[in-house]
């Protein structure tokens, strides 16, 4: 750091890499562990990942025996098909994540007061750009790894479809760090548009091609090919972005770098509690912002029937849903495609629990403001029904288009009658819906009650259950069928679970208020054995 003297005052140059090293030995040194501790604080995350990480590989392994079994032109086309699908799939959520982080971005703080001082900001952002360009390689060479994994491709196949995924998403980020730096969005909206549209059109040659329609198929060879130029592209693409970007850091304005930092700091928050909803709801948020102002509409009808106008007027308003919930109508026709018709209840409800979950915006918030539902005068049953009226409506229809999937109209590996294919596909859409009411409907964590001891800390109880919320619903109602039973067992599930979520459960409160009720029992009860009158106590009960 240099000092020159003009007049009575002193200007400094700042050396923007002693800066950062006085950042990092400030927050070194102020550290309460070091690395030793926390991992073996960590046994448990560990062990955890050992255990996730043994049921993939087992995971793979079978759905590499049930692919290899199938020889069928529908498999043939979907094992050389589906990798693409999945590029396209990884291009567009990296496009999605790079519009909405940044790629290159800084936290609050920073922006505060580290943004403002007279230094180069480019020295300060090029280790940000160069960490976001790693962790776009590592995930999409991941998924692309599995992907080709679970189509039962060889090792030199995985290979290269590892280093082409990667290098894709590599090149995207390179490249929206690129328009980051001009201020443009609507480039990475085009392209996130054109790469879905291209992963729906290949599923559709997936589809097409087992149904005997069409012959879609990429020889192994071919595929290698293509998928080697996809990485040479991806990597200059990367190149050209990173350098054009390196060249631009320092013209970022500061509202947008700390604009992804807090959308990212919030997130955080979120996960550290595992409540995705709340993640949900912050991106909401964040759209609807960007989005700046809405059209009201005035609502209709009354009582429970304006709940419902109200989820039709919104249906209208924002039908950007509607796209998501059309191509999951594709999934079970790709799954038996593929071969996997034994997974496709549980895969199909799995996607469409996904595809369901913006339809219940009522219900959410209704079911996290308990204040505001109960400023309508009706029970907490009766709400979230009016509130699921909407999503069970688009469920049904689901089932009716994706029920020839279930019969196996087109498939050689399915087959069922048409009353029997019908009501699976009804199972597969119940456990789709019960796990979107389940996710969508699950309370927040309680710190106020008492907290469980753990090796990362005091945590409250049912938190770690967050993680698997949806998904539980999902797996208890689609495995009965999975496994070969009767599908009315599985409905049967499905209807116990839903008059349970509807009603809400049983929360803390009510715990109290029956523990408190069971005590003056307990009271009164002493108080007449030794010969008191019990007092009486106007006692007001709550509708369900």
């Amino acid at each position: 750091m240099t000092s020159h003297t003009s007049g009575e005052f002193a200007t400094h140059q700042v050396d923007e890499r002693q800066l950062l090293l006085l950042m990092r030995d400030w927050r070194q040194g102020r550290a309460t562990r070091n690395i030793r501790q926390a991992i073996s604080d960590g046994y448990v995350a560990v062990f955890s990942a050992a255990m996730i990480t043994a049921m993939v590989v087992n995971v793979i392994i079978h759905a590499q025996r049930s692919v290899s079994d199938c020889a069928s032109a529908g498999c043939i086309s979907g094992r050389s098909l589906l990798p693409w699908a999945g590029l396209s799939g990884v291009l567009t959520m990296t496009f999605a994540a790079s519009r909405m982080f940044g790629p290159v971005l800084a936290s609050a703080a920073e922006g505060f007061w580290l943004m403002d001082a007279p230094l180069r900001r480019s020295r300060l952002l090029i280790r940000r750009l160069v960490m976001a360009l790693i962790a776009a390689f590592a995930i999409g060479a991941g998924v692309g790894a599995l992907i080709a994994a679970l189509t039962g491709s060889p090792g030199r196949s995985i290979v290269i479809w590892t280093l082409a995924t990667g290098a894709a998403a590599l090149g995207a980020t390179a490249f929206a760090a690129s328009e980051q730096t001009f201020e443009r969005s609507w480039t990475l909206r085009a392209l996130q548009a054109l790469v879905a549209l291209a992963g729906v059109a290949v599923l559709g040659m997936v589809i097409a091609t087992a149904a005997g329609k069409a012959t879609f198929t990429i020889t192994d060879t071919l595929g290698q090919s293509i998928a080697l130029g996809v990485a040479g592209v991806g990597i200059l693409l990367g190149v050209l972005g990173a350098l054009t970007a390196r060249a631009r850091l320092g013209l970022i304005r500061r509202a947008r770098l700390t604009s992804g930092g807090s959308l990212m700091s919030g997130m955080q928050g979120a996960m550290f509690a595992l409540d995705f909803g709340l993640m949900r709801d912050i991106v909401v948020e964040r759209d609807a912002v960007a989005r700046g102002r809405v059209r009201p509409t005035r609502g209709r009808s009354s009582g429970l029937r304006a709940l419902v106008w109200r989820d039709v007027q919104r249906l209208f308003r924002f039908p950007r849903p509607l796209a998501t919930l059309g191509v999951s109508v594709i999934v079970p026709y790709a799954v038996v495609a593929l071969g996997l018709g034994s997974l496709n209840v549980a895969i199909s409800a799995l996607v469409l629990m996904a595809a369901l979950i913006p339809f219940f915006n009522s219900l959410r918030v209704l079911a996290r403001t308990s204040g505001l539902a109960r400023c309508l005068p009706y029970s907490t049953s009766e709400i979230r029904t009016a509130a699921s009226v909407v999503p069970a409506a688009l469920t049904l229809v689901w089932a009716v288009l994706a029920a020839p999937a279930f019969i196996g109209v087109w498939s050689s590996s399915t087959h069922r009658s048409a009353v029997e294919g019908t009501m699976v596909a009804i199972t597969s859409a119940a456990a789709g819906l019960i796990g979107a009411i389940r996710w969508v409907s699950a309370r927040s964590p309680n710190y106020s009650g008492p907290m469980i001891a753990t090796s990362a800390g005091a945590m409250p109880p049912g938190m770690m259950m967050n993680l698997f919320r949806g998904f539980d619903m999902v797996a208890l109602i689609s495995l009965p069928v999975v496994f070969g039973a009767p599908t009315w067992l599985s409905l049967a599930i499905a209807a116990i679970a839903f008059a349970f979520l509807r009603s809400g459960g049983i929360s803390q409160e009510q715990l109290a208020d029956m523990q408190e009720e069971n005590q003056r029992r307990l009271a009164e009860a002493k108080g007449g054995s030794k010969g008191a009158a019990p007092k009486e106590k106007i006692r007001v009960e709550r509708r369900k």
